[in-house]
């Protein structure tokens, strides 16, 4: 599964997206798995432990599967603050899961992260945003207010913590795809597992483990979550490398719909109807903002075989008159 990494960001083909599309969806499957494997876990290990068994047993995996190939990091200053920011994005979840937030909550706080990388494409990926992707942001973020709304079953401390983690979540997502030029996806997925472990270490005096010993199911859980981890950073890694974040953003959506079907299974966790109503609204503006983004790259292909089309037309009429005046 190691990759050269490119030399510069390009644009990539029909196939190449489909691809990206495909590895991202499982990607989503398989960390949502993780998800829920730590959630059960928490009130045995904490959020600090929960960290460092990430870091471990992801690193490991990593490892593994790329049998010790692609890790040499060469963007060190990216990888280390994009390991630092998810970090906190990591501690934050964990935190709020302790503190019993349900699995789906979460989800459709985590709705937001694909409007955010819309905006943050611009400065840091230098896309392009027009005046109808700006409105269906807004409205997307007018989703959030109403899941936050004071009479809504998301009014609480854990929702204003998540809401920050989703704004770091979403810088990282960004830097995945930046890293895509300097790093392959075994250096990007091992450092961030890498990453977990000291900042674990020094979370411990905020989150102690609740447990000195964890049971042996959640020691299996804890494995199993490391697991999952390392393979779908993996996929993410690889996934953004492939594909535009544009592209990739509205798939963010899929652990709601997963997560909902796991929460409800184990933990029978349903969701109000002020989350639904918000989350609703904010995957619509999402699902939007992937149709302009399509809308805008097929102008500019037929902007570009218009041109090119030109430049045959002038390059044979000149052609024509040279014959013509050499005859």
């Amino acid at each position: 599964m190691a990759e050269a990494p490119k030399t510069a960001l390009s644009v990539p083909t029909g196939a190449e997206t489909l691809r990206g599309i495909g590895i991202i969806l499982v990607a989503y499957i398989v960390i949502t798995g993780a998800d829920a494997a730590i959630k059960w876990a928490l009130p045995e290990v904490g959020a600090a432990m929960a960290m460092i068994w990430r870091g471990v047993v992801g690193g490991i995996t990593v490892v593994i599967l790329t049998r010790g190939r692609g890790l040499f990091p060469n963007n060190r200053r990216l990888l280390a603050w994009r390991g630092l920011l998810h970090c906190c994005v990591s501690a934050t979840w964990y935190w709020a899961w302790a503190r019993g937030m349900p699995l789906v909550d979460s989800y459709a706080v985590a709705c937001a992260t694909p409007l955010l990388m819309t905006l943050f494409a611009i400065p840091l990926l230098g896309e392009k945003v027009g005046w109808r992707r700006w409105t269906s942001t807004m409205i997307g973020f007018g989703g959030v207010l109403i899941m936050l709304q004071p009479s809504g079953d998301l009014w609480r401390i854990e929702t204003a913590a998540l809401l920050g983690a989703v704004v770091l979540m979403s810088v990282t997502r960004i830097w995945t795809r930046m890293l895509s030029v300097s790093d392959g996806p075994a250096a990007i997925a091992f450092w961030l597992m890498m990453a977990h472990i000291p900042m674990g270490l020094l979370f411990l005096p905020a989150f102690p483990p609740p447990s000195l010993l964890p049971s042996t199911n959640t020691m299996l859980l804890l494995v199993l979550f490391g697991v999952f981890n390392g393979m779908a950073h993996l996929m993410f890694a690889r996934a953004f490398a492939l594909a535009p974040v544009s592209v990739l953003a509205p798939f963010e959506y899929s652990p709601l719909l997963i997560g909902g079907v796991i929460g409800f299974l184990i933990w029978a966790e349903v969701p109000g109807w002020t989350t639904l109503a918000g989350a609703s609204l904010v995957v619509a503006a999402g699902l939007y903002n992937v149709y302009r983004e399509q809308v805008r790259r097929a102008a500019e292909r037929a902007g570009a075989f218009s041109s090119q089309a030109r430049s045959l037309g002038d390059s044979e009429n000149a052609t024509k008159t040279t014959m013509k005046d050499t005859a």
